[in-house]
């Protein structure tokens, strides 16, 4: 209901108390990572980026957000091997 009303930073204090809870879980730290995204959070959102891709690698949303949040920074040279893996992963193939 927060993404609904777009309150992005009131979901990010709620998400942050959920994946202390449960921090092996990764829909939860998804779910938080862009609600740093979209409060423009952008460090915070890369810190629970990585920390879903060094678990698991082949995470699709998590390489195209990671990408994303890391082009979003300025750091557009970082973010293409994410975004590239990000774009086979889901099988969009040139």
């Amino acid at each position: 209901m927060f993404f609904d009303a777009k309150e992005y930073a009131t979901a990010a204090r709620v998400l942050d108390g959920l994946v202390e809870e449960v921090p092996e879980q990764t829909g939860p730290r998804l779910l938080l990572a862009r609600a740093y995204y979209h409060s423009a959070q952008l460090r915070r959102a890369e810190r629970e980026l990585r920390v879903i891709v060094e678990r698991d690698p082949v995470e699709q949303y998590a390489r195209l957000m990671l990408g994303r949040t890391l082009e979003r920074q300025g750091r557009q040279e970082e973010a293409e091997p994410h975004l590239r893996l990000a774009s086979a992963l889901a099988g969009d193939f040139e």
